[in-house]
């Protein structure tokens, strides 16, 4: 490889936050132990943050964001992988902490990295991202229900967020799973997109606002909440007994007010969902799993490539909500 390779570099010098497209060396990557020609990356909600100023997330300046990849390793110093081995990565601090994706070139721990499943290619692979993992991670959260209480049925399952990355594919995957999808958006616009995805009804978002009782009717054997915040509350209280609701995002909020109610007298579960600290082999698993429950004509239909230049145009409309779907990175385009 040349020495030199082009790469997103956001600083903060004199409170001056920046973001360009520079060229950088390869003597620059100082972590890890695996070289990996990077194919694909992703843009997610965090991604989005970092980008914008940091997001309270990035301490260390210059720094290459990027928080998923995939691509062909190069140079390897642990035997669990070769030259030209396909390659995922999400997590692990990886485009916070560690050098990430937004770049040509990665060096990274080959603890954080596993080989591409035969069944998919390098951009399948970013087309789900972190995005689609942690929407398989809560789909298989929901799925426990029947596996982990023996017996009890999963039919309704709630989706919020659902058109952004992680709701739109969960909707997908909840579908194919044989649940019926419950799709809460506040975009009317993108009714046919959601049952088009595999959603029974569309639900508007301002039904989950406002106060609730300390328990309602029980509706939802499953959620996936991608969204946070108050919302929490009503859902928690429309839950059936043993229903299980996967938390994966922060986006309306990081407060709740709830009460022990819903979680003491019909057993509901808070399942939290942390992506990027999953183990090695609940990543093998899903990864493995993906190609069986993702529609990836579909998924290609709401994914859109990005240059470099063209990720740093659409960051902030992620960011205002007038961006949906998934958005991938050729970082060679």
């Amino acid at each position: 490889m040349s020495d030199k390779f082009k790469a997103v570099v956001i600083d903060n010098q004199h409170e001056n936050f920046t973001r360009d497209i520079k060229e950088i060396k390869q003597s620059d990557l100082k972590d890890g132990n695996v070289l990996v020609k990077i194919d694909y990356s992703s843009l997610n909600y965090k991604d989005a943050l970092i980008l914008k100023d940091g997001g309270k997330i990035v301490r260390k300046f210059p720094f290459v964001p990027g928080i998923d990849f995939s691509g062909k390793v190069v140079e390897s110093n642990d035997t669990k992988f070769q030259k030209d081995d396909n390659v995922i990565l999400t997590g692990f601090r990886v485009g916070e902490t560690y050098f990430g994706g937004f770049a040509q070139y990665a060096k990274v721990d080959s603890n954080f990295l596993i080989k591409t499943p035969k069944e998919l290619d390098n951009r399948k692979a970013m087309m789900l991202g972190t995005a689609g993992f942690t929407a398989l991670l809560c789909a298989f959260a929901v799925k426990a229900r029947e596996e982990l209480l023996l017996g009890e049925k999963v039919k309704d399952v709630l989706v919020t967020g659902s058109t952004g990355g992680v709701g739109s594919i969960a909707v997908m995957i909840l579908s194919k799973m044989g649940y019926d999808v419950h799709a809460v958006t506040g975009k009317k616009d993108k009714n046919d997109y959601l049952k088009n995805l595999g959603a029974k009804n569309i639900l508007d978002r301002k039904e989950f606002e406002g106060e609730s009782k300390l328990l309602e009717k029980g509706i939802w054997d499953g959620v996936v909440d991608t969204v946070g915040g108050p919302s929490l509350t009503k859902i928690f209280a429309q839950t059936k007994p043993t229903g299980i609701v996967a938390a994966c995002g922060n986006a309306g909020g990081i407060k709740i007010n709830t009460t022990v109610m819903p979680f003491i007298i019909r057993g509901v579960k808070l399942w939290g969902i942390d992506s990027s600290a999953a183990s090695i082999v609940r990543r093998t698993f899903v990864w493995n799993e993906a190609s069986k429950l993702i529609d990836f004509k579909k998924l290609e239909s709401f994914t859109k490539e990005l240059s470099f230049n063209e990720l740093l145009t659409t960051y902030p409309k992620l960011l205002k909500g007038e961006f949906f779907g998934r958005a991938i990175v050729d970082p060679n385009k």
